[in-house]
């Protein structure tokens, strides 16, 4: 270890007194390298300064080419499975990697994995997610024409994000339901609705979301997502029931008005709660939504009547009394869901 110590002391050095753009590109180069296959000089690597000099590359107004770009954010990404910590205590780091979000090279990719494996920490998240700049960037991430695995990374970061209940509003606000519904419609592909689903189910727990679920129709293409006709993979059909309970929750009668107004949605949610084929996840999220509906039912109806009690009458006017509604309109009630998976 002795002299791995002493590898990584020389590396931090040459990487700090590098003046031309070569030996630069050198000992980013051998930095990204070393960090990827020896774990063990992670954190040593950190502990001897080299964070800042690597997000250094990727501020706002760095001259570093293309290539040191992707190579300090991918050494990043290799330091932050060991040293999290030092990561964000070292200033800019964050700011550093909204900036490579930013750039069209796969440093873009490698910084939204840096985010992800940042916001693994719970403490972390709100954070990172109090810096809008951050968020809009993964948001136009998922719009862009980008390599399947850095959409992918992209998704983990909202995800990451969306973990925090208090960023949920804020990605609403920022357009990231717009982004997901309109990967599932223009891509379709198993794995990428099966991602994108899961980060559905977490930004759906938030009363905001129900106005931005209307416009992009997001109740309607959640329930065809769970028709078993449909062909859906199981993990997609799992996550679209978490987002409807989580909606339904979050949204109360508003969004369970919306679930009811979809020709048959009620009844696809109930045959997915019956079905002994579906898995033990869908199955409980299904029968959880099937029981917050009802429950809204109940609910309406005893505040129904008992607004009907309250309201007097003449003795002599009792023809008057308004007859027993054959079915009465729903209100809110909030009954508690757990978070989808992703990325297990």
């Amino acid at each position: 270890m002795e002299v791995k110590l002493r590898t990584v002391q020389l590396l931090v050095r040459r990487l700090s007194t590098a003046s031309d753009e070569p030996s630069i590109s050198a000992a980013v180069a051998e930095t990204r390298l070393l960090s990827k296959h020896d774990p063990e000089v992670r954190l040593p690597l950190a502990e001897e300064g080299v964070i800042p000099l690597l997000s250094a590359h990727l501020c706002a107004g760095s001259t570093a080419s293309s290539s040191v770009q992707e190579d300090a954010a991918a050494s990043l990404l290799n330091l932050s499975i060991a040293a999290r910590e030092l990561l964000m205590s070292t200033p800019g780091l964050i700011d550093a990697l909204g900036n490579a979000l930013e750039l069209p090279n796969t440093a873009a990719q490698h910084a939204a994995a840096t985010l992800y494996s940042l916001l693994c920490v719970e403490s972390y998240r709100p954070i990172i997610g109090s810096k809008r700049p951050i968020l809009s960037s993964l948001i136009s991430l998922l719009r862009a024409p980008v390599s399947t695995r850095a959409r992918k990374d992209a998704l983990k970061a909202v995800f990451g994000v969306a973990l925090y209940p208090l960023n949920r509003p804020t990605l609403v606000e920022l357009g990231v339901v717009t982004a997901l519904f309109s990967l599932i419609v223009k891509d379709g592909r198993d794995g990428i609705v099966e991602d994108v689903t899961a980060v559905i189910a977490q930004v759906a727990g938030c009363g905001e979301s129900v106005n931005a679920f209307r416009k992009v129709a997001g109740v309607r293409v959640l329930v065809d997502l769970i028709d078993p006709l449909m062909g859906t993979s199981e993990r997609s059909r799992e996550n679209a029931a978490a987002a409807l309970l989580n909606l339904v929750t979050a949204g109360g009668e508003r969004a369970a008005g919306d679930l009811r107004e979809i020709g048959g949605g009620e009844e696809m949610v109930a045959e997915m709660a019956r079905d002994g084929k579906v898995s033990a996840r869908g199955k409980a999220k299904a029968e959880a939504l099937v029981k917050a509906l009802e429950s809204m039912r109940s609910v309406n109806r005893h505040d129904y009547w008992m607004g009907v009690s309250n309201i007097s009458f003449d003795s002599d006017d009792d023809d008057h009394r308004p007859s027993p509604p054959t079915s009465a309109p729903s209100i809110s009630n909030t009954h508690s869901s757990s978070g989808s998976r992703i990325w297990s």
